[in-house]
């Protein structure tokens, strides 16, 4: 019997739950940073930051195709020895814990200056750990109903923007390569942090029912990740001058601000309430993945108290933390550091490694 077949997924489950997790604050701040560097041919950054994360990810697909019934942990404890799982372990629960944290405050910080300016943090905290448990407490299976529910209800959006579209000046956009292909190259390294995420398929693979269509969901993922980024960052480019989008943090809603009807006159309220829908979908899985690589260790199954822990710590630091949209925030730059290296670096060398023992295993049979 599969050790994770209580709590398997779908392939739309699996698409939507990998996407969700990179639409993170990414799509709210990522016209910004692309114009800062690049300008107008920020989008072409996102291209490549794609072709990246394609290849990283299909290269995590095919290392856990050596033990399709594991997580990381397991497949590491069966090629490298029980430290190594264990390790890896702690630095996964460390990395998913970091990352919802971040996730999860920063989206307090933009539903405070944007709807609730006078409101404590740690009450905005309290509002989001309650209903997050109530979901995440469900496991895997429910994490990924929620993220396809999402991604239904909020399907409707993007036609919005079309509509801003009317305002906007094409030739924003031209000519390509303005100032060279440098600033383009500059721009992928936050386009490489919009899109992580696709590395939480190194603990996703083994409850997918259907792993045959692994990479074909994987690569589904990152193109649906691809598309809403260059469709907010390509009509935010039009619609701002080059000079005005760097003056916005939030050019993604401060572009719906010129669209006002009849029944509705501040439509960037109306939007942000389902922005926080969207954003949800990342800190949820990274909060409850950090909690599940701690069980491995231990042996248990039972999640819930361990969760309850999580959320009071998210809550309590509150205290002790004063969250800023500061990007030289050191523990933000830890997060981006641990994830280039656990999404982009790691699955190579592991890929490397398994590969080489495998290969050694079958000359010492002499096959």
């Amino acid at each position: 019997m599969k050790k994770y077949a209580f709590n398997d997924i779908t392939l739309m489950q699996y698409i939507f739950l990998i996407a969700g997790i990179q639409l993170g604050i990414g799509l709210l701040q990522l016209p910004r940073e692309l114009a800062e560097r690049a300008g107008t041919d920020g989008w072409i950054a996102i291209v490549i930051g794609f072709v990246i994360a394609t290849c990283s990810s299909l290269m995590i697909v095919e290392v856990m195709k050596r033990h399709p019934d594991g997580t990381l942990f397991d497949l590491l404890k069966r090629y490298v020895g029980k430290w190594a799982g264990q390790s890896a372990a702690v630095f996964t629960a460390l990395y998913f814990a970091f990352f919802s944290y971040t996730i999860m405050v920063r989206g307090a910080l933009f539903v405070r200056s944007w709807i609730l300016p006078k409101t404590p943090d740690f009450v905005m905290l309290i509002l989001f750990v309650v209903p997050s448990y109530l979901i995440a407490r469900g496991g895997v299976r429910v994490l990924g109903r929620y993220s396809e529910l999402i991604f239904y209800i909020t399907l409707w959006m993007p036609f919005f923007y079309l509509l801003s579209l009317r305002e906007g000046n094409l030739l924003y956009i031209l000519p390509l390569f303005k100032e060279g292909l440098q600033p383009i190259l500059l721009a992928v390294k936050p386009t490489l942090f919009a899109f992580l995420g696709f590395e939480v398929a190194f603990l996703l693979y083994p409850f997918l029912k259907s792993k045959k269509y692994a990479s074909t969901g994987i690569i589904v993922a990152n193109t649906l990740t691809m598309l809403v980024y260059l469709h907010v960052t390509v009509t935010c480019t039009v619609f701002f001058s080059p000079d005005t989008i760097t003056h916005f943090n939030e050019p993604s809603v401060n572009v719906l601000k010129t669209l006002e009807f009849r029944f509705i006159e501040r439509l960037e309220i109306f939007f942000l309430a389902f922005f926080i829908f969207m954003i949800s979908t990342t800190w949820l899985p990274g909060m409850y993945f950090s909690v599940f690589s701690i069980n491995w260790m231990f042996g248990r199954e039972d999640h819930r108290k361990l969760l309850q822990w999580l959320m009071l710590l998210f809550v309590a630091s509150m205290f002790f933390v004063k969250p800023s949209f500061n990007k030289t925030d050191k523990w933000i730059e830890v997060v981006n550091l641990m994830g280039i290296c656990f999404g982009y670096l790691f699955p190579y060398v592991l890929w490397v490694y398994v590969w080489l023992h495998d290969r050694l295993q079958r000359r010492r049979r002499g096959t």
